[in-house]
């Protein structure tokens, strides 16, 4: 099978028409069911709601500037601008037309490779974005939570009983940040300490009973990390801060989306317990079984923000966010993907 008949299996039609199908059901429901219309028809609509909306929409334009300008840094600057343009579109696009838990990382991986970079580096600067993002979220959870505290932050409402067994936002959450900070502080061994001692480790544990299957997949994660612990060992401080930076505006402009697009209905609301929320919701959406969320993002959205909207109003703005949040990603990655293609291929 050709190189490009394996990149077409990862973007097929069915793969691809399952979120958006998905997505307008949901939306309809949304919009019929769970929004008060004759609420929106009261709201007055100011200059600065939509300087809001439009600044919300900059902060997606925001976002993806400094995910490209971090390949640009991790790569060397061996990617120019235009071609970070495609790499974090379709790195997005896959995100998209995949689970949460998958995610895009394999595609990436693979796009970077078609543009050019060799697989030990595509590999190390997959590796280490993987990482920025654990760091960004092991830092900030704990800071915000320190600020705004835990009497508020987990919607109880949202607490269910299966079975006798109760499941919450909150176990759900602790659950989630312990395997984020376990993978995070392996990264950081892996890279930065002592990688072949890492490489070691796996290959012996894979090595026993129902685990052996695993082993050469192992073997190879191991020299993955050995291979981006020698790229990056000696790179400059200046290096670290661009690409923290980076980070930092990439991930903060995310989740302010969500607290423009609350001031542009109303200008009340604890806007720093919203995007401490959102720290919170960003766990559940990665366990999603749907291809980017879709469909549970939205119920997520009216769950854990409703209380911060106008009454009746939620499942709109839950709606306008993944229009600015999700579907431009599924939409420019259609757009050019088949240039893409034909540019690499050619």
């Amino acid at each position: 099978m050709s190189k490009s008949n394996k990149v077409s299996q990862l973007f097929t039609v069915k793969r691809i028409a399952i979120p958006v199908i998905v997505g307008l059901i949901v939306t309809a429901y949304m919009l019929y069911s769970n929004t008060d219309w004759a609420e929106f028809g009261k709201v007055k609509w100011r200059w600065k709601s939509f300087l809001w909306i439009l600044g919300g929409l900059l902060m997606m334009v925001l976002r993806d500037i400094a995910y490209m300008y971090r390949i640009k840094v991790l790569t060397d600057n061996k990617i120019n601008w235009r071609n970070s343009f495609d790499v974090i579109m379709l790195w997005e696009f896959s995100s998209a037309v995949t689970p949460g838990i998958v995610g895009g990382t394999g595609v990436a991986l693979y796009i970077l490779k078609k543009e050019g970079l060799s697989l030990g580096k595509s590999t190390s600067t997959v590796m280490l974005t993987a990482l920025f993002d654990q760091l960004f979220y092991i830092v900030t959870v704990p800071i915000v939570i320190l600020m705004v505290g835990t009497q508020n932050l987990f919607p109880v409402e949202l607490q269910k009983e299966i079975f006798g067994v109760i499941f919450s936002v909150k176990g759900i959450f602790v659950i989630g940040f312990l395997v984020t900070l376990m993978f995070g502080l392996l990264f950081v061994f892996g890279i930065f300490i002592h990688p072949k001692g890492l490489k070691n480790v796996l290959s012996f544990l894979f090595k026993f009973g129902f685990l052996k299957k695993w082993h050469h997949k192992m073997e190879q994660v191991g020299d993955e990390f050995v291979q981006t612990a020698a790229d990056f060992k000696n790179k400059p401080f200046l290096f670290w801060l661009k690409a923290s930076l980076a980070t930092l505006f990439s991930w903060t402009a995310r989740f302010c989306l969500i607290n423009f697009l609350i001031l542009a209905f109303t200008p009340a609301g604890n806007h720093l317990l919203i995007y401490a929320r959102q720290l919170i919701m960003w766990i559940v959406m990665i366990i999603s079984p749907t291809p980017g969320g879709t469909g549970v993002a939205e119920f997520v959205f009216e769950g854990f923000l409703s209380e911060f909207t106008p009454i009746g109003l939620a499942g709109l703005l839950a709606v306008l966010w993944r229009l600015g949040s999700y579907y431009p990603y599924l939409i420019i990655g259609l757009l050019i993907l088949p240039k893409w293609l034909k540019k690499v291929y050619s």
